[in-house]
């Protein structure tokens, strides 16, 4: 496992095309991710819903913006209906169709979820569109995070579209051999304020953890 991080590391790259160097490694982590048993896969997205619960930032949230997984992803199900349960606002995304933007919408519990882009559970149309991103906590979805907060995304731009108008707090959720020393980034990527995997919490930010 060290020896593919290094590898991943010495990677980093700056201003030439990136594009095709982030496919490889896309290809490269969901084939490590898709080995991962689902028993195991279970426990691990038991305990990073744990650890994001009591994170001070979502106690003092009211609002929390939140992808819905995918079946390979850290589970988020969970989360939303825990998050739900505690009282919280949750807000899930639903992309504008024709554009690479999305908007978010509230739910009451995961009935209010359907079908939608690219095989993604978004909200139907008759929830609310919540526009308030003044503050909240947002979920960050990727394959991998480096240690300064940087994603390995899945192409679309989605959500670095988003978290250049987003003034809350935001944390990264993946397992944990998922967390790099770097990855190649480009301009418009965006960083995340938290990376939360099951055995630890990174802070990218110094004011973020007291």
């Amino acid at each position: 496992r060290r020896q593919r991080q290094m590898c991943i590391r010495d990677r980093h790259i700056s201003g030439s095309d990136i594009r095709p160097l982030k496919k490889k490694l896309r290809s490269e982590i969901k084939e490590r991710r898709q080995a991962i048993d689902i028993s195991e896969r279970e426990k691990r997205d038991s305990k990073i819903c744990e650890r994001l619960r009591h994170l001070w930032i979502y106690r003092e949230s009211s609002v929390i913006f939140t992808y819905v997984s995918l079946e390979q992803e850290a589970d988020t199900k969970r989360f939303i209906e825990e998050a739900l349960k505690d009282g919280k606002k949750v807000a899930v995304p639903r992309c504008i169709y024709g554009t690479r933007n999305m908007e978010f919408c509230l739910i009451n519990s995961l009935d209010d979820l359907e079908e939608g882009a690219f095989g993604v559970l978004e909200p139907k149309k008759s929830c609310e569109v919540y526009t308030d991103y003044s503050s909240g906590f947002c979920i960050v979805p990727a394959l991998a995070f480096d240690r300064k907060g940087y994603r390995l995304g899945y192409g679309k731009g989605y959500y670095d579209r988003f978290l250049v108008n987003f003034c809350g707090k935001t944390a990264g959720i993946c397992y944990n051999e998922f967390i790099v020393p770097e990855l190649p980034r480009g301009k418009y990527d965006e960083s995340v304020d938290l990376i939360v995997t099951e055995k630890r919490v990174i802070s990218t930010r110094q004011e973020v953890l007291p």
